[in-house]
């Protein structure tokens, strides 16, 4: 039953899309003004509806008698049509992912990105996301990030994937699986170097939540050998600027030329040695030819 002093309310919403950030663990993370929303919505529609349904139950918001529908990942292209053709006809949709932020490695890029193009109305109700909060406990710079997402399931692939964010100039934050954390840990160390400070970010808000910060190599020697399990994002340091003797501008071109062009390569490592990009082109394309 809803209880008799709700802090949420029932509001006139205009018509639109509302993309609803919800809790990543604790359920007192969601904005009042998202249990607004969703109080007040004339359709609901969620990545996980048992999820959502549990969330509206927590914070004493009664469905009368609206349906939750569901989309995910899997009939999102499909359950799209139906639930924007309820906005043009003047509804308010509330959509919510089963933790975080619409389209931050969830559903709702599809319908948002349909709705912008119909002209219809798109109104974030910003809340919890593991991204925002992984960065405010890493205790590495927030200044500049660079969210990547989930790495490749494969070693060769992830080792590639990796090799291309080795220059950025941020911090990179990654989502993982507890099952591949070794695995991608130690490619990282391989690929970014075993010096680079990182964190593995785990359970974030939730009862059991670990932050274990150190540089990449230790990390990878930590987690190879012990069983993890929950959400886990995996935040790194941003690449040292410092200007380097030419060994170590080779060996970060080679590595560079393994994945991308030799133009491409050459006028990454300049910038990120701080060095003339026609003198590294000329040692690129020598370098390309010798292969």
């Amino acid at each position: 039953m809803p209880s008799p002093n709700p802090v949420w309310e029932i509001k006139p919403l205009a018509a639109g899309l509302y993309l609803v950030a919800t809790p990543i663990g604790a359920a007192r993370d969601i904005t009042l003004r998202a249990l607004d929303i969703l109080a007040s919505s004339d359709v609901l529609a969620a990545e996980d509806t048992r999820t959502l349904r549990h969330l509206m139950e927590i914070h004493g918001i009664p469905l009368n008698g609206r349906q939750v529908i569901p989309c995910h990942d899997h009939n999102e292209a499909a359950a799209a049509p139906r639930l924007l053709r309820a906005v043009a006809e003047g509804k308010s949709v509330a959509y919510a992912s089963e933790a975080g932020t619409p389209l931050v490695s969830d559903p709702g890029f599809v319908i948002a990105r349909e709705a912008v193009a119909q002209g219809l109305p798109v109104i974030a109700a910003p809340g919890a996301s593991a991204v925002l909060c992984a960065l405010a406990v890493a205790g590495l710079p927030a200044d500049r990030f660079h969210f990547a997402g989930f790495p490749p399931t494969t070693h060769s692939a992830r080792l590639r994937f990796l090799e291309e964010l080795r220059e950025v100039q941020a911090t990179l934050v990654l989502y993982e699986s507890p099952k591949r954390l070794a695995a991608s840990l130690a490619d990282a160390a391989t690929a970014l170097g075993p010096d680079r400070q990182a964190a593995v970010c785990r359970e974030l808000t939730k009862r059991f939540e670990e932050v274990v910060r150190a540089p990449l190599g230790e990390l990878a020697a930590t987690f190879a050998t012990r069983d993890v399990k929950g959400e886990i994002v995996v935040l790194i340091d941003r690449a040292d600027l410092t200007r380097a003797d030419s060994t170590t501008w080779e060996e970060a071109l080679d590595r560079a030329m393994l994945t991308l062009s030799v133009k491409d390569a050459a006028a990454m490592v300049a910038e990120a040695f701080d060095l003339p990009r026609r003198d590294v082109y000329q040692v690129a394309l020598a370098r390309g030819k010798g292969r």
